[in-house]
């Protein structure tokens, strides 16, 4: 696995095409100046721009571990877009989402993953959990796979509700990493998860600081500024960095828990 930073474009949001109301922070399907079609996540949503931090952490750490992951692209709204929507809460989003947002790419054809139909094996699966543990990702569930079939591939989406930790800052960092994960026992794919121990030592060997820092330096500074604790937007990314490389550091504790409860499970 050789993961390289990748550049992410810049996109300009054209045409708003409707909303997805499954997600917490409602996000929406649009067209850009690229002629593609992007699922975007807006900074206007409740959660703010934490859930943008937590998507863009997530699913570059997942393509860095070889998963498949849509194309993620930076995407700018201007702050007149919106005025016309009929729907007076998604225009109060869009007005409160002016500037940088975050989007994938559409996976147009697509269809939500279903394990009673398409099978996972051990390798893939206890891959997806050990992404799942190291950043404590709720929403995958059977209820809430968040994962697509698309071209015959499995592709994740939807990491927005990861890094839980990040609305409080209570503890230092290196200091939450170290909690546990106990949702991992309603992963879809726990009970398919039996090669965790290998899955950790290849992953450990993949995400090393330079990776950790490449990707938490990959955070615009203006997504770090509502309701920070930290004094600059460097020392803000500092505690992310922290907080990433003690959880791989200690990664054999969130998979002795996974195991624990794949065991308990079956």
């Amino acid at each position: 696995m050789l993961y390289t930073v990748p550049q992410l474009r810049t996109i300009h949001v054209d045409r708003y095409v409707l909303p997805l109301r499954e997600g917490g922070s409602m996000p929406g399907l649009i067209e850009a100046d690229d002629g593609l079609k992007y699922v975007i996540k807006f900074r206007g949503a409740a959660q703010g721009p934490k859930v943008l931090i937590a998507e863009l952490i997530g699913g570059e750490i997942a393509r860095a571990l070889g998963l498949n992951m849509p194309i993620l692209v930076f995407a700018e709204l201007d702050k007149s877009f919106g005025r016309t929507e009929p729907d007076q809460e998604i225009q109060n989003q869009l007005k409160a989402s002016a500037g940088l947002n975050i989007g994938l790419r559409y996976l147009s054809g697509s269809s939500m993953f279903d394990p009673t139909v398409t099978p996972v094996d051990p390798e893939l699966a206890s891959l997806i959990v050990w992404l799942d543990c190291l950043i404590a990702n709720p929403d995958r569930t059977a209820s809430n796979p968040n994962m697509l079939i698309w071209n015959n591939k499995l592709w994740l989406i939807d990491h927005g509700a990861a890094l839980f930790f990040h609305y409080t800052w209570d503890h230092p960092p290196a200091e939450q990493a170290q909690r546990p994960f106990a949702r991992v026992k309603h992963h879809v794919l726990l009970p398919r998860a039996s090669m965790l121990e290998a899955t950790d030592i290849k992953c450990r060997a993949v995400l090393m600081e330079d990776v950790i820092l490449d990707i938490v330096n990959m955070i615009p500074d203006d997504w770090l500024k509502d309701d920070s604790p930290f004094r600059s937007a460097d020392e803000h990314k500092q505690a992310y960095k922290q907080y990433l490389l003690s959880r791989i550091e200690h990664s054999t504790k969130f998979v002795k828990e996974a195991n624990h409860a794949r065991k308990e499970s079956i």
